[in-house]
């Protein structure tokens, strides 16, 4: 189990079949469903539950992980490495409970999240997409050093609202040059 500690309190690790519950009670929340893809449901069942524990408990390497306190699941966090020309680079993302906005925990968990990567793998770029509905998501990148790198005018559909997306990235470099700085 990989368990990578934020603090006294928070940390992200790999998941457990024992998740389920804390899982099941955070995703099912459309207030938290709004800013994600639509492969995470609303409402979030059993069955969803399920089927992504399997998926996060058997992949290998492992890249999906459980933000936790106190060792209680709060929310999601991850990386997807890509393929073909952008194998050196990976996606991230990121989603926490509602009752956990706010609190900075989601720009503590992409500053552990983005050491990880760059400690423990070959990659020398990490992006995201976030909706131009959410600037909270967007502070969170800005804050671990992300530069706004695109806006992708009109390219998502989500609960029948057309939105742009803004496209951060990072390069391994520039994570480098601000930890030599710090």
């Amino acid at each position: 189990m990989i368990q990578i500690f934020m603090d006294d309190v928070y940390s992200i690790r790999t998941f457990r079949l024992d998740d389920k519950d804390r899982l099941l009670a955070q995703a099912n929340n459309s207030r938290v469903s709004a800013y994600l893809l639509d492969a995470f449901p609303f409402p979030y069942t059993e069955q969803d539950a399920d089927a992504w524990l399997a998926i996060a408990i058997d992949q290998s390497p492992k890249t999906l992980f459980v933000i936790t306190e106190n060792d209680q699941l709060i929310g999601g966090t991850g990386f997807y490495p890509k393929n073909d020309v952008y194998h050196l680079s990976a996606e991230i993302g990121y989603w926490l409970g509602e009752t956990y906005w706010g609190k900075g925990i989601a720009s503590k968990t992409v500053h552990t999240l983005v050491n990880y990567i760059f400690t423990n793998t070959h990659l020398i770029r990490l992006f995201a997409g976030v909706f131009s509905n959410n600037p909270a998501s967007a502070r969170v990148l800005e804050k671990n050093g992300f530069v706004r790198e695109g806006y992708l005018r009109k390219s998502i559909i989500k609960r029948n609202e057309i939105l742009d997306e803004v496209r951060y990235g990072l390069l391994r470099q520039d994570w480098m040059d601000a930890f030599e700085k710090a």
